[in-house]
């Protein structure tokens, strides 16, 4: 082979080689880029999935009130010595509850609570037996309105709701029970900053304390309310509070009595039975 014939073979191994080169690099560059695209859609998958359930945990889910809270409470009043609940038609789903009407003659005792509150318990022991005996005696009603100011004290498992959710079963299918499970609830009260009691001792309290209707038990494990506590805790956070001229809650418990508002005095203000027993005296209407 002459020299010209070898140098023009090392040119045309020296292009060839190039070329090889060149398609390996576009080949290298393309598989880049397919990753990249594939990791920007996985990555904004991923977001979406995220932002998904993110909205779908904060979202309650919506449905009717229960039976007997037409006004976001249930309302106690006395007939022939006995403490009886007031029935009402459900909040439909959507709908908006209907304020009490209250008769001015009486003590229209209005509690707003929430059962992880320390300071609600302590009312409800202090006070509740005077309490139901105004009310056995026709000179005093008492509506209760749970609510769930308090779900941030347990460690994620919402038991302020969850326990709200579950007098809401007692109301709708044994409401002659609810002051018994009530206090049941209070009896019974977890601590702040702990998980709470299960749905399924939930539901047990308040069968022990009298709520013996089967649809009780599958009403609370199931949390057939939970989007009601939602709705009732944003109205009572949000809008003014009825029959009172608070322009929304601030704290539990509130204690309303014929629209003036409970602060209580001293040290045990939230359990002195005399001093609410006084407060109630003074605004209590002509019937106390």
């Amino acid at each position: 082979m002459s020299d010209n014939e070898s140098k023009k073979a090392r040119r045309n191994a020296a292009r060839e080689r190039a070329r090889a080169a060149r398609q390996k690099e576009q080949a290298r560059r393309r598989r880049n880029k397919t990753f990249l695209i594939s990791g920007i859609i996985v990555a904004s998958l991923a977001v979406v999935a995220i932002v998904v359930l993110v909205v779908a945990n904060s979202i309650q889910p919506v449905g009717p009130g229960p039976k007997n809270m037409a006004s976001d409470g249930i309302l106690l009043t006395g007939q022939s010595g006995k403490i009886v609940p007031v029935e009402t038609k459900a909040i439909p789903e959507g709908g908006k509850p209907t304020a009490t009407k209250q008769d001015d003659s009486v003590a229209n005792i209005t509690v707003y609570e929430d059962y992880m509150c320390p300071i609600c318990n302590q009312f409800e022991t202090g006070n509740m037996s005077q309490i139901k005996q105004w009310v056995q005696d026709g000179t005093a009603t008492l509506e209760v309105h749970p609510f769930n100011l308090l779900d941030r004290s347990s460690l994620g498992s919402k038991y302020s709701t969850r326990s709200a959710a579950a007098a809401a079963c007692v109301a709708n299918y044994d409401p002659d029970a609810f002051l018994d499970v009530n206090s049941a609830f209070y009896e019974n009260q977890p601590s702040e900053n702990t998980r709470g009691l299960s749905n399924d001792k939930l539901a047990d309290i308040a069968k022990k304390a009298g709520a013996t209707n089967a649809k009780v038990q599958s009403c609370i494990t199931d949390q057939q309310f939970a989007g009601w506590v939602g709705d009732a805790t944003n109205r009572v956070l949000t809008e003014p509070l009825a029959n009172s001229d608070l322009p929304k809650l601030t704290g539990t418990p509130t204690v309303i009595v014929n629209g003036k508002q409970y602060n209580g005095t001293g040290t045990n203000a939230w359990s002195d039975a005399q001093a609410f027993a006084s407060f109630v005296e003074q605004n209590g209407g002509s019937g106390k």
